[in-house]
């Protein structure tokens, strides 16, 4: 009885597309199962120092939801780069002038740091309206 363990290489994987409605959804339950299909986890050929992830559309950014207070209470910080230029916005700012910034910032947390993660960042697209410009790819819906 010989039991090997599977490595997946680059050459055999296939790369799908999804497409993902972000209607009426929380975003953190949302940034969760796409970090699972960006990273691969969702599939039997996981590897963990290879990408088998698929690609992500998210649509309908605007119409995601935060849950509790989270609108008022939460807020995202960035530095300028200038002495005390500490900038601050809410989430409810957020969510009216950059809804994609939203979800990126959610999932990005949830995916792996380093070159692995930021590879497979790059195959997450997040769209304000229903529309997206993807469709030669042929996405299949996924319901979450």
């Amino acid at each position: 009885m010989n039991q090997k363990t599977y490595f997946a290489k680059r050459d055999e994987l296939r790369k799908k597309w999804y497409v993902v409605d972000a209607d009426g959804k929380p975003i953190g339950r949302l940034a969760v199962e796409v970090a699972k299909i960006l990273s691969g986890k969702n599939k039997p050929t996981y590897t963990p120092h290879e990408d088998t992830g698929d690609y992500v559309i998210v649509i309908n950014a605007e119409k995601a939801i935060l849950t509790g207070n989270k609108l008022n209470d939460k807020f995202y910080y960035h530095h300028t780069g200038y002495m005390g230029n500490l900038k601050k916005i809410s989430a409810k700012d957020m969510l009216k002038t950059h809804p994609e910034r939203l979800i990126k910032f959610a999932v990005h947390g949830m995916l792996p740091k380093g070159v692995l993660g930021r590879h497979m960042f790059k195959k997450l697209k997040v769209y304000r309206g229903k529309e997206h410009p993807h469709v030669a790819q042929k996405p299949q819906l996924l319901e979450l």
